[in-house]
């Protein structure tokens, strides 16, 4: 039996989105249920999970307040430095730099990444410790400088790490701007200053909401910063997580904290997404 357009389109359909559903359903899906099912659970005598239905272990995410204090303030703090930093930069690229040179000071952009990022925050350690940065201070008559295990070190961490993904999604959105506008805004006699805030910076919004949401979504489950940058003395809640999954064993409070941490994940996509459809329409369809 012959089979029908549709039901071929059908198919194809299925074909290709198929493969990619089944992996994010076996990866994705399952765990996070698990770990749903884990946060209303109790923890074993020995640690582990132990069968129950509570929500004792939401109570109790007060427990790791210093965690969600940190992530929830280093987090946001740490995408609006990456902004500021990011969106000159990446303005300069995408207006002011010829394009047979913009192919070149793009990919310098992404070099950081072909290094490790644990290799990099090692490098940071060295030069916020005493052997570093503060012992050149010590030279010139500045002493008891203390950099390494501070929030100051992991914002600094969170800057240096992080900055890339903020300059790329800013960079094509400032690339894909109509060059007409800005002529048109001149030829009105509208200032620079004017000409910025009323088109190119409404205009590349998008890109700027992605870029925040992608670092700052990526901040919150930060684990390796704070833990080399803070020494212990700056938990993250993925510090948290660790602690409580390996070695505390308490796995219902942390599934419990794994899953509100999605929660504030899902938000803050969700802000981003809605501030960016508010400002630029559908153009961040494109982007997000």
């Amino acid at each position: 039996m012959e089979l029908t357009p549709k039901a071929k389109k059908t198919m194809v359909t299925a074909a290709l989105i198929g493969p990619a559903a089944i992996w994010l359903f076996v990866f994705m899906v399952l765990p996070f249920f698990a770990i749903l099912v884990f946060s209303v659970g109790e923890r074993a005598p020995a640690g582990g999970y132990q069968p129950a239905f509570t929500f004792d272990q939401f109570a109790n995410l007060g427990a790791r307040a210093a965690a969600f204090v940190n992530t929830l303030t280093l987090a946001p703090i740490g995408a609006i430095a990456c902004l500021l930093i990011a969106y000159p930069l990446a303005y300069y690229l995408a207006v002011k730099v010829d394009p047979r040179r913009r192919l070149l000071l793009v990919s310098l952009v992404v070099v950081p990444f072909w290094t490790s990022m644990l290799v990099r925050t090692y490098s940071w350690m060295y030069l916020l410790g005493a052997r570093g940065i503060p012992h050149v201070l010590e030279l010139i008559g500045i002493e008891n400088v203390r950099l390494i295990n501070t929030p100051g070190a992991v914002l600094l961490g969170i800057v240096y790490g992080y900055l890339p993904l903020m300059i790329l999604p800013i960079f094509v959105s400032l690339e894909k701007l109509d060059r007409r506008l800005l002529e048109a805004s001149a030829d009105l006699g509208a200032k620079p200053i004017s000409t910025f805030f009323n088109i190119t910076l409404p205009l590349s919004l998008p890109g700027v909401m992605t870029g925040v949401a992608l670092v700052t979504i990526l901040l919150l489950g930060e684990y390796l910063i704070p833990q080399l940058l803070g020494g212990g003395k700056v938990f993250f809640i993925g510090n948290a997580l660790v602690d409580l999954f390996l070695q505390s064993r308490n796995w219902p409070l942390g599934s419990a904290i794994a899953v509100t941490l999605v929660i504030v994940v899902v938000a803050v996509l969700l802000i981003s997404m809605r501030i960016a459809w508010r400002f630029a329409g559908t153009r961040q369809i494109d982007l997000v």
